[in-house]
């Protein structure tokens, strides 16, 4: 792999790129992006070596990496497909994959292209956001492998284990389902916390004064740019809908108990949702 070409320059294109050098320092990294300032910025701060079209970075790469938002993925890649050579493959990095694997199936490139999702970011955007590191000790979902080539897989699974990331493998459908459940609610609750807390407490500087690390560490999310996750809750709407229905569910039985004064059933609560431990540490 000599070339690799990054459409999207924002904070997981960027990361892409910044690992890219640090990981694989003899690969060529070309860079698309639509905003001319992100495009700049992303040069001046070494996330590419060159900015080139679209038709340049699909003619010159060996892998290509599709950092967008989620909405656009299904019109890219059918005809970033249209246009590469059977010795080319094409990845997405995105938090969505029913709608673009539907999209390609019966492509007939299909082959060249491996849905992943690397399970990493921050609540910051933009090309000042790229990481180096952001991907270490990682996760990257590979989905639906079975409809790709073997040799494209190992390209992929090359370039993110070069990056420190550890692999697993799902369908389509089922990793829709599952980050909606540990991604995308912990976005709407955090969204949902910082517009009480804005709406409830007038005093700006006693936010700040007063929040601790608990309140910090909940609403860091409520930072994330909308134009990232509009699109992802409108890909992923009937996940989420189930979701956000037994989160509010769970937050209403909160409430009874406190209306009821139930602080036993309250204790007994936390401590079932203390078990988490045991899976994230």
């Amino acid at each position: 792999m000599k070339t690799v070409s990054i459409i999207g320059l924002g904070l997981i294109g960027g990361s892409f790129g910044l690992a890219l050098r640090k990981n694989m320092p003899g690969v060529t990294r070309l860079g698309v992006d639509q905003n001319e300032k992100n495009a700049q910025k992303a040069l001046e701060l070494g996330i590419v070596d060159d900015i080139v079209d679209e038709a340049e970075a699909i003619r010159r790469a060996d892998l290509i990496i599709l950092a967008t938002p989620v909405d656009s993925l299904a019109t890219l890649l059918p005809k970033y497909l249209d246009g590469i050579q059977k010795h080319q493959t094409i990845i997405d990095a995105g938090s969505t994959k029913e709608a673009v694997l539907d999209a390609v199936k019966n492509h007939s490139n299909r082959s060249r292209y491996v849905a992943t999702h690397p399970m990493a970011g921050t609540e910051y955007s933009g090309p000042e956001a790229a990481l180096s590191n952001l991907f270490e000790g990682k996760c990257c979902v590979f989905c639906d492998i079975q409809n790709s080539d073997d040799a494209a897989v190992e390209t992929a699974r090359k370039m993110y284990r070069s990056m420190g990331m550890h692999f697993s493998e799902l369908p389509g459908a089922d990793h829709d389902l599952h980050v909606a459940y540990v991604s995308h609610i912990s976005h709407i609750a955090s969204f949902a916390l910082a517009l009480t807390v804005l709406a409830k407490e007038k005093e700006e500087e006693q936010i700040f004064e007063l929040a601790s690390g608990g309140f910090g560490s909940t609403v860091r999310l409520a930072k994330s740019n909308p134009e990232t996750w509009i699109p992802i809750f409108r890909q992923n709407r009937d996940n989420v809908l189930d979701v956000l229905d037994e989160y509010i569910n769970t937050v209403s039985r909160f409430r009874s108990l406190l209306i009821k004064q139930d602080f036993n059933t309250f204790f007994q609560l936390i401590e079932q949702a203390n078990e988490i431990r045991r899976i994230i540490g």
